[in-house]
């Protein structure tokens, strides 16, 4: 799990208010729309659990309850979706929970076993949830990775009534309860422009973070295949808090050219993602090296994807994402992060 320091949030863009300064309708904007994300993962982590088939002697598997795999793997996604739109303000506002509710498998078990996955406590999330709805779909290199472990446990379906009852009770009951918190006490809760606007800047790192672990079987959402769709997201969320703070940028001077680098950045990133199929991060050459990548590996799709993300990231060449995301929050006088 890589965390960003600071939120970095899908918005609803709305058009400033007459009477309403740009900057404050725009964190209007975002605390609108977590609470608006926030439902909506607090639904599809409902209905992950209600669609969990009922305790039987025999659990679950694929094959014998095929609709409702399909169900809760569908549920899973839409939950995915949710949580990578605002999981900046999770990280910061509910550092515990976001914890609980979306570390990697490595992380949970780095201090000790947990010989229950389908419990409430140890090894808890989303991600728990996915290594089992997954387990009969695991890639390779990830169950290589998993394997050399300490505490390694094979991921499998619920073997039995017990086990059955556990996951849709415990380990999703968890789950719901965990978000059910973030939703109820986050209306008092309050938020600023460095947060929102400079947190966008230092997701561009967490991009390629996000690309090079798969390398060795480390990323996220690894087990459903899924990590490419998290960075999607993570990029739309970046492309519309921008947009919030953008009626506020024009008013700048230099505002309008900024504001086409910005666009110019955003698109480049967009455009690349789009032309890749699926949800899974293009396959990782077997001798990829992030620090001396070589000319044939960089040619691959996922060099070519690696090389679109490095250098809309690079802060100290005009007109690259983040050198003009730099420049636009010094024109708006938004601070540094700590």
């Amino acid at each position: 799990m890589y965390r960003r320091l600071l939120p970095v949030l899908l918005l609803a863009t709305a058009s400033c208010g007459p009477d309403v300064p740009p900057q404050d309708q725009a964190l209007l904007d975002v605390k609108s729309y977590i609470q608006t994300n926030l439902d909506a993962l607090h639904t599809a982590v409902v209905d992950l659990q209600n669609d969990a088939p009922a305790p039987d002697a025999d659990g679950w598997s694929a094959s014998s309850d095929a609709a409702a795999v399909q169900k809760m793997r569908a549920d899973w996604a839409r939950a995915r979706i949710a949580y990578e739109h605002i999981e900046g303000a999770i990280a910061v506002l509910f550092p515990e929970l976001d914890l609980s509710t979306d570390d990697r498998y490595d992380g949970f078990i780095a201090t000790g076993a947990d010989d229950n996955l389908f419990d409430n406590e140890g090894v808890t999330g989303i991600h728990a949830a996915e290594r089992i709805l997954w387990s009969n779909a695991i890639p390779q290199r990830v169950l290589d990775f998993e394997k050399g472990l300490p505490y390694y446990q094979p991921a499998a379906f619920p073997a039995n009534e017990n086990q059955a009852r556990e996951f849709k009770e415990k380990l999703l009951g968890r789950l719901v309860a965990d978000v059910k918190t973030m939703k109820t006490q986050f209306g008092p809760l309050a938020l600023d422009t460095a947060s929102a606007f400079r947190g966008v800047i230092g997701s561009m790192s967490e991009q390629i973070e996000k690309a090079n672990r798969a390398a060795s079987g480390e990323e996220e959402s690894r087990y459903a295949q899924y990590t490419l769709a998290d960075m999607r997201a993570n990029v739309e969320a970046g492309v519309s808090i921008y947009a919030a703070f953008k009626p506020w940028l024009l008013e700048q001077k230099g505002g309008k050219e900024l504001d086409g680098k910005i666009a110019a950045g955003f698109k480049h990133i967009q455009d690349h993602y789009a032309s890749l199929p699926g949800d899974a991060l293009p396959e990782v050459p077997s001798t990829w090296s992030s620090e001396h990548p070589s000319a044939q590996d960089l040619a691959t799709p996922f060099g070519q994807l690696y090389q679109t993300l490095t250098n809309e990231a690079e802060p100290d060449t005009d007109g690259t994402l983040v050198n003009s995301m730099n420049a636009a929050a010094d024109a708006l006088g938004i601070p540094l992060l700590p």
